[in-house]
Order: C-alpha cells, then sequence, then structure tokens
C-alpha cells in the first residue's frame, strides 16, 4: 500500500550477524577518535551477490536490488545524494574533468569528484521477504475509490487480519530504538508525539527535509479513524512541528508541507513534514492530505473522515486490491 520508497517495515531490519558487524565498526571507529558515521572499515556489502535490479528511476536517481548477503535474501537500496551548496568550492577545485563535446559556448564533461563528495545513500533489508521484494519491484498502480461503507465492509476487515506489525513505532516510542535521532518529543500521553528524521533524508542538507511526527496514541491507525475529537492533537502536531523545524533548521512554515498518506505505509498515526519543492515519494495529490485541510474538515464536520469517499492508489499486487476486485468495487 506504498509507492516505492525506503519505508521502514517491522521486519525490514538487518539480521543479527549484519547488526554485530556494523556495532563493532562503529567502536572501532568511537575508540580511534573517529566521529560516528565514519564507521566504514567493515564492508558489509561486499559479500552482496546481485540477482535482479527490482527497479530503478533516472529521474530519482535511484536503484532497488535483489540479491544474498550471508546466504540470506536481501535487498539493497542505492540513492544518489542530493548537491550541497557548502561543497560546490571543493567539487569545483578538487575534481577531475574529462572534456566528453565541445561546441561553440557549450561544452560536457564527465566530472569525477573528490571520493568523499560522491556519497551513495545505502539502505539494507535483511533478511528481506517476497513482501520487500513485491514492494520494490516496479509495478502497475491502480487507483481505487473508498466509500465509508467500504472502509468497514473491505478495508478494515482486511487490516485486522492481516495483523500489521508497528512494534517498531513502539521500539521509538518507548526509546528502545533511534532514541538519538528525535529532534523534538512530546510526551504527553494524548496530544504528544516524537518528531524524527525519515529515513529517506540524510540530514545533510535542507533541501530534502523529510522528518516524521509519529502520535503517542496507539489507537489511530489511520485517517479514517480522526474525528473532532483529535483536533487537539492533530493541531499540537501541527503547531509544534512547524516550530521545531523553525528552530532546528531554519525553515518557516510557508516552506513547508505537512500531510497524512492515506493509505498509510504503516497503521499508526503519523504525520509527513517535507520542505516545499521536494518532491517526496507519495507526496501526490492521489494519496497526501494536508494536515491543515484536515483539520479544517474535522472543525467543519466531526465525522468527516468516517463517511467521506477517499481514493488512494494500490499496486496490482497488493491483497487489498484483491478485496476490491472481489467486492465488485473496480
Amino acid at each position: 500500500m506504498a509507492d516505492i520508497a525506503t519505508k521502514r517495515e517491522p521486519d525490514s531490519v538487518a539480521t543479527d550477524e549484519l547488526t554485530q558487524k556494523v556495532k563493532r565498526a562503529k567502536t572501532d571507529s568511537e575508540n580511534s577518535g573517529g566521529e560516528v558515521g565514519d564507521e566504514i572499515e567493515i564492508n558489509v556489502l561486499s559479500g552482496f551477490k546481485t540477482s535482479a535490479v527490482l527497479s530503478d528511476s533516472a529521474r530519482e536517481k535511484n536503484i532497488f536490488i535483489r540479491g544474498k548477503l550471508a546466504d540470506q535474501d536481501a535487498v539493497v537500496i542505492l540513492e544518489k545524494t542530493p548537491i550541497r551548496e557548502d561543497t560546490l568550492a571543493e567539487i569545483f577545485s578538487g575534481s577531475k574533468l574529462k572534456l566528453e563535446m565541445r561546441n561553440d559556448i557549450y561544452s560536457t564533461y564527465r566530472l569525477q569528484p573528490p571520493p568523499h563528495l560522491n556519497e551513495l545513500k545505502t539502505t539494507v533489508v535483511c533478511p528481506a521477504t517476497e513482501k520487500h521484494v513485491k514492494k520494490y519491484q516496479r509495478q502497475e498502480s491502480f487507483l481505487v475509490e473508498e466509500t465509508g461503507e467500504d472502509y468497514q465492509s473491505i478495508t478494515l476487515p482486511y487490516i485486522q487480519k492481516q495483523s500489521f506489525s508497528v512494534q517498531w513505532v513502539y521500539n521509538i516510542l518507548e526509546k528502545k530504538a533511534e532514541a538519538e535521532r528525535i529532534v523534538f518529543e512530546d510526551p504527553d500521553q494524548e496530544v504528544g508525539f516524537v518528531l524524527l528524521p525519515d529515513f529517506k533524508w540524510d540530514q545533510k542538507q535542507v533541501d530534502d527535509l523529510y522528518l516524521i511526527a509519529i502520535v503517542h496514541q496507539r489507537n489511530i491507525k489511520s485517517l479514517r479513524d480522526l474525528t473532532s475529537e483529535h483536533l487537539p492533537l492533530l493541531q499540537n502536531i501541527f503547531q509544534k512541528g512547524k516550530e521545531t523545524i523553525l528552530q532546528r533548521f531554519n525553515l518557516p512554515a510557508s516552506k513547508l508541507r505537512v500531510y497524512l498518506h492515506y493509505q498509510p505505509s504503516y497503521y499508526h498515526l503519523h504525520v509527513h513534514f517535507t520542505k516545499l519543492g521536494y518532491e517526496a515519494p507519495g507526496c501526490g495529490v492521489e494519496r497526501a492530505h494536508l494536515l491543515a485541510d484536515v483539520i479544517q474538515n474535522l472543525q467543519a464536520d466531526p465525522q468527516y473522515y468516517k463517511t467521506r469517499t477517499l481514493y488512494f492508489p494500490l499496486r496490482a499486487d497488493d491483497g487489498l486490491l484483491d478485496k476490491f476486485k472481489e467486492a465488485g468495487r473496480l
């Protein structure tokens, strides 16, 4: 129920062996005075054996690869990172140039920047399930029309039957994982939330800023569960999220896109904060709902999302799509 993008899944964690290798590398780096993030002495991907390219995008400059890592199925995602303004001087002065073509005032070159300015953001999903493989595979999508009745009779039973795990979300909320990545927290159990960077953002520049606000309440799965009773929660996220981003990253509210997905990639309410102008996966009109609009809709009609017909895309292999077909809704 999500587009091809790097997203956390409950079982998309590294194996113990892989995790231990990374931890050992990190410890070695720290003991030698290196900074956290420089622990690349052990290349856990040196034994990766490619079996297939699941998908790639010249526009988004990424590639999704299936293969084997330590005899386990794995998916590796490689992404080019944005060019930062503060590296331009070093790129111009420290790169190697090879002329490809010159014609009048125009010339093209192959530019090889210094290695530390030519990084690839790399995500490893290991062990990867067939679900991950299908998720990252290029597939046809269909736009689904879901009435309030459809949600109750088709979507909700499907979600409940699948029992999608959000344990990794609870680990964040309980500080059992990723505590050091939290940018802001309001600990109130009714209107509180944690704000932390999405994995798609490497935090090296604000041009592709992407943060996620995860609510402390555990009984709100998605947009469909929201009523006017949740307005204090939504308004709190909207206000404090914008204030935090202004203070930490010097981006005003006028530069932010704040929205919810429907369908979401996981069923625990969360809000996306991205920089306006960054075409983040899933920010299109068929899936993204601006938080400001959600708040106004609930102020006008307390049960708006209980009854409203909603539209969203589903991939060809999505089990929910099959349920809508079986019900004659597609």
